[in-house]
């Protein structure tokens, strides 16, 4: 996918360049203008927002454009119940990370880096000394970091002070969702004459993620019948599926 696939508000996508700024400018900024002496390395983002916004997609586009791999990070390989086993594990991330260049995504960022508890019990103080590990193994880290989580207020906020941006990635709005119906749908496919995405758009808040869940299944559908027409029915039907998600019904 390219940047023309990201359909982000203008604030959101200003943010996000100025991360592509630090990627193209660092090294001038730290060695040439000496300024190594006076800022930490590395840049640090929160990309918050619900699911299906884009904050994946962003993710690996500033890699695809800077020619870097996004090592995105599976929490489920990482924590362990085991003490000391997640300070390993990280300690040795962050290790081939910083020889490789890496940009790090850490997806769901609110397992590995949310708010620490009180002490009650020797669970909850070794649980801190992972995130106060975490902490600092991220502030020492020389490329860019990118924490993704669904509330912002789910994010430590001794790791949110060290942010160099938190860029909230929201529900898209009406003419936003109209854009990513019509870039979705394949340039083969055909609708129906009660087809009409704009109204679609504005009835139903679906972010971007779902809209192309949506896509995938009318499509399929009207390939499933050896046709390229796109059906209202199936388009509801797909819609239907997705509130259902989110716990949410309607009726047609």
């Amino acid at each position: 996918m390219t940047w023309d696939d990201l359909v982000l508000p203008d604030l959101t996508m200003q943010e996000v360049e100025d991360i592509l700024i630090w990627l193209q400018h660092n090294d001038t900024l730290m060695q040439d203008w000496g300024m190594n002496r006076k800022l930490k390395r590395g840049f640090r983002t929160l990309f918050y927002g619900p699911p299906g916004t884009g904050k994946t997609l962003t993710a690996s586009l500033l890699g695809q454009q800077m020619e870097m791999d996004v090592y995105r990070v599976d929490l489920s390989q990482i924590v362990s119940k085991y003490i000391g086993e997640t300070e390993k594990n990280m300690g040795s991330l962050f290790d081939q990370a910083e020889n490789k260049n890496w940009i790090l995504f850490f997806d769901e960022a609110d397992a590995l880096f949310g708010s620490r508890t009180a002490t009650s019990s020797s669970n909850d103080r070794h649980a801190n000394q992972e995130v106060a590990y975490l902490l600092q193994r991220v502030e020492d880290y020389s490329g860019v970091v990118i924490l993704a989580s669904n509330l912002k207020g789910n994010i430590d906020e001794a790791f949110a002070r060290r942010f160099q941006s938190m860029i909230l990635f929201p529900i898209p709005d009406v003419e936003q969702r109209f854009t990513l119906w019509k870039k979705t749908f394949s340039p083969n496919a055909t609708f129906t004459d009660n087809v009409n995405l704009f109204e679609i758009a504005e009835e139903y808040e679906l972010a971007g993620g779902s809209i192309t869940n949506v896509v995938r299944y009318s499509s399929l559908k009207s390939l499933s019948r050896n046709s390229n027409m796109i059906e209202l029915n199936d388009i509801l039907q797909g819609i239907k599926k997705e509130l259902r998600k989110e716990g949410k019904t309607i009726s047609f």
